[in-house]
């Protein structure tokens, strides 16, 4: 926040905020790394505020040095910092952020993370696997972190795998509210895999629009192959459903069984475009007419393709920061 800048408190006019007791620090301090700085601007903006300033530099060898340039003690400090491609290098930026504002006496300090990575490992399906999330779960628990904000966790139950409070936020609504207009009765929601089925069947419902599954086999790791669609998509406009979009193998032969099948737009959408490997030729190839993704990922200009659709978060984020600030509940996020 700029010098002669009013906080975020003495900003918002509800007497509701004027009277609060605020116990956690009396101003708002709002800070990201290089992860996905333009959602993290959006979001200061929403909340009528700047970006605080930080340095942040590496050493020859590589080495991460974080400094805050501006004094942070006793506010209530949110970092923003998703943990996308590079991974390893914006974890590590993250956890050198907390424990520099913990240092710093910050009052409180929040991990905004619109993209948990490392979110796949969250169980041993083989002997002598790890269980990364939990991993990482410690990693910011012990850096110094009070409280995790995140969006459309992979697993739910990494929830449980924080000794602080995490909020996971949803951004489901916000991408079928983008879809909503298409629908009608020629529009089918389908589930890419077996495992997205109760994510589908929920969004069929709230679209009020019928619903198919694709079947699949899957030899090993980001390799698929379509064994049957269950479901009348012939004729039909498609929406397949899926958290995150990696390789975009899942999405790409789905969309090809689909079109197979006699479908006949294909649309598709995600909360976190990773979009590694071969994914953008794999999407460009493909018959999908649009891709609506999150911000949660910055997405470089040269991977951008006509057919994606970017749905800002910014509004939903700064709804959770101002309520975490003020110790509201979160469902007023989505009244």
């Amino acid at each position: 926040m700029g010098e002669g800048k009013l906080s975020l408190y003495t900003k918002v006019k509800s007497e509701e905020f004027k009277t609060q007791m605020i116990n956690h620090g009396n101003e708002i301090k709002i800070f990201t790394g290089n992860s996905n700085r333009p959602l993290a601007e959006a979001i200061a903006a929403k909340l009528d505020t700047s970006l605080g300033q930080m340095e942040v530099t590496h050493f020859s060898d590589g080495e991460i040095y974080v400094r805050f340039d501006e004094s942070i003690r006793g506010k209530d400090v949110f970092l923003i910092q998703s943990t996308s491609y590079p991974v390893n290098a914006n974890l590590m930026e993250l956890l050198i952020m907390i424990d520099a504002a913990k240092r710093a006496s910050a009052g409180r300090i929040t991990a905004v993370m619109p993209y948990f990575g490392y979110a796949r490992q969250d169980r041993k399906a083989r002997s002598r696997e790890p269980i990364t999330a939990k991993l990482v779960a410690n990693l910011i628990t012990s850096a110094g972190a009070d409280r995790v904000l995140t969006m459309d966790l992979h697993c739910l139950q990494i929830q449980g795998f924080f000794d602080i409070p995490l909020d996971n936020l949803v951004g489901g609504p916000t991408l079928y509210n983008h879809f909503k207009p298409k629908v009608d009765d020629n529009f089918v929601v389908v589930s890419p895999d077996i495992g997205s089925v109760a994510r589908a069947r929920k969004v069929a419902a709230r679209m009020d629009a019928k619903m198919a599954i694709i079947d699949k086999r899957r030899p090993k790791a980001n390799v698929m192959e379509v064994m049957n669609i269950i479901g009348d998509v012939k004729g039909k406009n498609c929406l397949m459903i899926d958290d995150m979009i990696d390789t975009a193998g899942t999405i790409v032969q789905g969309a090809k069984a689909l079109k197979e099948a006699g479908a006949k737009e294909i649309y598709a959408c995600c909360s976190h475009g990773v979009l590694s490997g071969p994914a953008i030729e794999r999407l460009a190839d493909s018959p999908i007419t649009e891709l609506a993704m999150l911000d949660t990922i910055n997405i470089p200009k040269e991977k951008m393709l006509p057919i994606f659709k970017m749905i800002s978060t910014a509004p939903i984020f700064a709804s959770a920061i101002e309520n975490v600030y003020l110790d509201r509940p979160m469902s007023k996020i989505y009244d």
